[in-house]
């Protein structure tokens, strides 16, 4: 499972979930609003979007490529 942090309003947000749609992911992606936990707020608030597998972070700028690089290194299978 993925975690796309995230909140509402935010166009990178989208921009990033874009991103995992054109990969066919996003059925693996779990969104999470940061402005609804204090900590993940402190923590993500100016770096968002951020996509999170177990203990690896690929934050925001990141194009299509990076995240397929970031993917293929977390075992993730995607198809285009």
């Amino acid at each position: 499972m993925v975690t796309l942090y995230s909140t509402e309003g935010c166009h990178l947000c989208e921009l990033a979930n874009s991103l995992c749609q054109q990969l066919n992911i996003d059925h693996m992606v779990d969104t999470v609003d940061i402005a609804l936990d204090d900590d993940l707020f402190s923590r993500y608030g100016v770096t968002i979007p951020v996509l999170s597998i177990n203990n690896s972070e690929l934050k925001w700028p990141f194009d299509l490529q990076q995240l397929q690089t970031w993917l293929e290194n977390n075992g993730i299978t995607y198809h285009k």
